[in-house]
């Protein structure tokens, strides 16, 4: 009795295969052909993403997400095709990415920030910027934060999210740049002798762009001081050195030529005791 029962389910498996047979060669047929195509994406992916010039960094980490979810469609497809229901297995999985997705809402939103910063490029390694209120040059961009080096050799981690959505400013990008100072003399000084002099100390420094126009004007007539307002321009890297030399030269110029430069003073009357 065993025996018979025994061939007998034999015989239905062996029918059942041979009825499915057909879907099970489709399936196998399924499953290279597209692992072979999802391969031929990720190499047209990688030679369209190399010829935009997309940051080697970011690269394979698109093309692992993307052949990741192609090849799950794939497996989808092909256990549908041999006859098993996947409909509660794609509510499952869409449940489980959902929560995921809640759970780790601030890091995708990094995650999106950083591929954004990586492919528009605001920014790049060396680039001196300013964001988030913090400032100082890039170090690393990655994924999910910015890393920058301030000048005294801080380092900050910036998440990329309000990297790439807020204000950013750049001051790296423009070859040239203009330096902005303020000198303030007292009432009582020539004006046309304090221009001079401080044209004096632009005219000798080297560095001063002579194709860029120069300013030296009269800005603010304020409490203590006549305050004049000078702008030169100069390449990019020589704006600082640029900028301390013309502070530390302007003044020694009007000590020479007896120009003052005022100072906050406090009047203080002491009446005496009855």
């Amino acid at each position: 009795m065993n025996d018979l029962k025994i061939e007998e389910y034999a015989q239905r498996l062996i029918t059942q295969f041979v009825d499915h047979l057909p879907q099970l060669v489709l399936a196998v047929l399924l499953l290279f052909g597209g692992l072979w195509l999802i391969r031929m994406l990720m190499k047209g992916m990688g030679k369209a993403m190399q010829a935009r010039n997309v940051d080697p960094s970011l690269t394979p980490f698109l093309k692992s997400m993307l052949g990741a979810l192609l090849k799950v469609i794939l497996i989808i497809s092909v256990i549908q095709m041999i006859g098993i229901q996947t409909t509660s297995f794609i509510a499952v999985l869409g449940a489980a990415g959902l929560a995921i997705g809640m759970a780790l809402s601030g890091t995708l939103q990094n995650f999106a920030g950083g591929v954004m910063l990586l492919i528009v490029k605001p920014f790049k390694v060396g680039d001196f910027i300013e964001a988030q209120g913090h400032s100082g040059t890039v170090h690393q961009i990655r994924i999910f934060n910015t890393i920058l080096r301030t000048p005294d050799n801080k380092t900050v981690v910036l998440p990329n999210a309000p990297v790439s959505t807020g204000a950013l400013v750049n001051y790296t990008t423009e070859a040239q740049r203009r330096v902005d100072l303020e000198f303030g003399i007292g009432y009582g000084d020539d004006i046309d002798l304090a221009r001079a002099t401080i044209q004096q100390v632009l005219d000798t420094e080297e560095r001063i762009l002579n194709d860029k126009p120069t300013q030296i004007v009269v800005a603010e007539l304020a409490d203590s001081s006549v305050n004049f307002k000078v702008r030169v321009w100069v390449e990019n890297s020589n704006y600082w050195p640029v900028f301390f030399a013309l502070q530390e030269a302007v003044k020694k110029a009007f000590d020479e030529r007896g120009v003052s430069i005022p100072f906050p003073q406090m009047d203080v009357h002491v009446q005496g005791a009855n």
